[in-house]
């Protein structure tokens, strides 16, 4: 069995009157892609925000790598390898696509204030090096030939593309994604489906929320449902889509089986 990356227990945050988590545990496995899904205000982003440091619980713990993630701010959790994207698009926009994901490199970078003054062989080189790792990943992601073109000029899709290479720029163990599919059409998903898996496949475990139903089927190992800020189910993605508890709070009807699904995203 897969080691255990990610180990989240009895996680609860409070908002005022509103209980956004409760309780809620699992635990993420090295090289799976884990999915998280709700009916909207199920603490999905919530608990995305608890693990990468932008919320602290109000109870409960997160462990990542055998170490608490507990009290870390949000650039000390991506140092320890967790990188995210948002549900609404965070760029530079009037920085060039080039510079976006170099700016990702930051947290793996050892130049400080004196080098960035002077100027020094050792600084110089390491910008050399960032720029070259950059170029790599936009070219991973399918849009090395919008390298030179401003963040807001670029097309939905390839906003959605680039800020994964940003996040892959820190060189995460675990990328999370929020809702990396919103806004995109079916090819773009098909695409977006298949840069996923390969990210996988090069060793970068995934966690996933995503409101496309195909997209999450065919893709996730495990899914995580929540609802109303409570843990109802998690099983592999095959379970979920026969769990009444999840038809009933999420999906609202009759679900398509895993195969039907796989037929209809090819």
């Amino acid at each position: 069995m897969s080691e255990t990356l990610l180990d989240a227990k009895e996680l609860s945050k409070r908002f005022g009157g509103v209980q956004a988590l409760s309780e809620v545990g699992f635990s993420i496995r090295q090289g799976e892609i884990y999915g998280l899904i709700g009916p909207n205000g199920a603490g999905k982003t919530s608990l995305f925000n608890v693990l990468t440091g932008i919320y602290q619980p109000e109870s409960g713990s997160v462990g990542f790598c055998g170490k608490s993630l507990l009290g870390l701010k949000p650039n000390q959790v991506a140092e320890r390898g967790i990188a995210r994207t948002f549900q609404n698009i965070r760029l530079f926009a009037n920085l060039s696509a080039l510079e976006n994901v170099m700016i990702g490199r930051h947290v793996r970078t050892r130049a400080g204030v004196f080098g960035a003054i002077f100027r020094d062989a050792g600084t110089l080189a390491e910008e050399r090096a960032i720029e070259r790792r950059a170029v790599e990943l936009l070219h991973y992601v399918g849009i090395a030939d919008r390298a030179n073109d401003l963040a807001r000029h670029l097309p939905y899709g390839d906003q959605r593309r680039l800020e994964i290479a940003r996040a892959l720029a820190t060189e995460p163990r675990l990328l999370a994604l929020d809702e990396p599919a919103a806004g995109m059409n079916a090819t773009e998903t098909r695409e977006l489906r298949t840069l996923l898996g390969g990210i996988r496949d090069d060793g970068t475990t995934i966690l996933l929320i995503e409101h496309d139903m195909k997209l999450v089927m065919n893709l996730c190992d495990r899914v995580l449902v929540l609802d109303y800020g409570r843990k109802i189910a998690e099983a592999a993605a095959a379970e979920i889509q026969r769990d009444p508890k999840v038809i009933a709070a999420y999906l609202g009807g009759e679900v398509e089986t895993a195969g039907a699904a796989k037929g209809t995203a090819q």
